[in-house]
């Protein structure tokens, strides 16, 4: 309201200053020389298994696979899991495969890998369904992104009847960062020990129960938007503005489940060799998110134009739009997709250690609350 240029300003000099203390504390940080490339291990699996896949195998067969000692001193031995079988045929040795000297590396690491590389690609291929559910449901959250501000330029903004001071339309989404602000520390405090006591789980309830409660929510949050912009269209713009801010607090709240659960989960899910890259996943999710919201706002403006010249559902005048529907439809996606996560997780296996058969117990989605309370080791 004031300055366009002042607006813009001050957010550049506060980035300005935290580039500044990133730089002023680098020699405090700890460089661990890393132990080649994990995407590079990755193709080699890929390949090994490719140029392998005549080979038949048994059931059981994991005492055939090539498995040497574990030598690294970053990354810990995981344990072998039965998904995935077809990978498992790039740690199968053949005569063609040589070793080296010491009988601990393949010759040709294009054709032989090791269980653990193995093991670090399936971990990958178990993440990315979960990943894909993530994906939606920050498809639905953008959706209500772009639409709140329009929805409160046709409010009544005014702090009181007697104020002549307005609140910003772009400044409604407040609302959803003070509730996720405000929540996780309250969750954390206050709501994980009381959790605790009655499931007996470290962290109260699973990761994954808490990735689903925020994918339930944005359910929620889609349905209360659609009867928020139902009331708005029968009122206009003298709908007070504090109407929009149940369905903005939803999204906090679901975004304080769903979202920051999934950059947990990632974290102990992805190869300890790639932790660096498993917060940028949330955000390529986020980012591949936007384009999808995009395409769907183009969809439904094309699949409800109607021949008669009247608007579509998301017309620049809201109060001829459809609003209302395309919410609902939104809500029925995100359904859809809880659904989907679900499964999904039930059909999840964690990452486990050699050394420890039942780590990421207190992961599981539909574990025993006893089972946890005596093996609450975490990943």
């Amino acid at each position: 309201n004031v300055n366009w240029a002042l607006g813009l300003a001050v957010p550049a000099a506060l980035m300005g200053l935290s580039c500044a203390v990133f730089i002023m504390g680098t020699r405090l940080y700890v460089r661990v020389r890393p132990e080649g490339s994990p995407f590079t291990s990755f193709a080699q699996v890929l390949v090994a298994a490719t140029r392998k896949r005549q080979l038949l195998q048994a059931r059981g067969a994991e005492a055939e696979l090539f498995d040497p000692p574990h030598r690294s001193k970053l990354v810990s031995k995981l344990a072998y899991t039965d998904q995935f079988t077809c990978l498992d045929k790039a740690a199968m040795r053949t005569p063609e495969d040589l070793l080296c000297a010491d009988g601990k590396m393949p010759v040709h690491p294009w054709r032989l890998c090791t269980v653990q590389q193995v093991e670090e690609v399936k971990c990958l291929a178990r993440i990315i369904p979960v990943w894909s559910a993530g994906i939606v449901y920050s498809v639905v959250l953008t959706q209500l992104g772009t639409y709140v501000v329009l929805q409160a330029a046709q409010t009544d903004r005014r702090i009181s009847n007697s104020s002549s001071f307005e609140i910003p339309q772009g400044s409604f989404i407040i609302f959803q960062m003070l509730a996720l602000t405000l929540w996780i520390p309250m969750y954390d405090r206050f709501v994980v020990p009381a959790l605790r006591r009655f499931t007996g789980r470290e962290g109260g309830i699973t990761l994954l129960q808490r990735i689903g409660v925020g994918l339930a929510l944005s359910v929620v949050t889609m349905l209360v938007s659609a009867a928020v912009e139902r009331r708005r269209r029968r009122i206009g713009s003298l709908m007070p503005w504090f109407w929009l801010v149940p369905q903005q607090l939803l999204a906090g709240l679901s975004e304080a489940f769903g979202a920051i659960g999934q950059i947990e989960f990632y974290y102990r899910q992805f190869p300890e060799n790639m932790r660096s890259v498993a917060g940028a996943v949330s955000f390529l999710g986020i980012a591949v998110a936007s384009y999808a919201s995009g395409l769907m706002v183009t969809v439904v403006h094309r699949a409800t134009r109607r021949r008669d010249g009247r608007p579509d559902w998301l017309a620049q005048d809201l109060n001829e739009g459809r609003v209302d529907l395309f919410y609902l439809v939104t809500a029925a996606i995100a359904a859809v997709n809880l659904v989907y996560f679900v499964a999904c997780a039930r059909w999840y296996k964690f990452k486990k250690s050699s050394d420890d058969a039942h780590a990421s117990d207190d992961l599981e989605l539909d574990e025993s609350p006893k089972k946890a309370a005596n093996n609450m080791t975490p990943v």
